[in-house]
């Protein structure tokens, strides 16, 4: 799942390095939304606003966690 996840998201927010430890620090807003939005589609789960904490987006393995928490509601 996380080489899926990091294929769609370079897709979708290709400036971004998936590899750093501190991925949100290279987002903006756009590209949390763009991330949010992709992954509630790809994966039919709920993201919302709140999920776009430095936590959950802290790096690839913290988003594949958040996406398999969702999944799991």
């Amino acid at each position: 799942m996380k080489e899926e996840i990091r294929t769609l998201l370079e897709e979708v927010v290709p400036l971004v390095d998936f590899d750093s430890e501190f991925l949100f620090a290279d987002l903006d807003s756009l590209g949390v939304t763009a991330i949010l939005m992709t992954l509630s589609e790809r994966y039919g789960i709920e993201l919302e606003a709140a999920d776009a904490t430095p936590k959950n987006l802290k790096n690839l393995d913290s988003i594949v966690a958040m996406v398999e928490r969702k999944m799991q509601k």
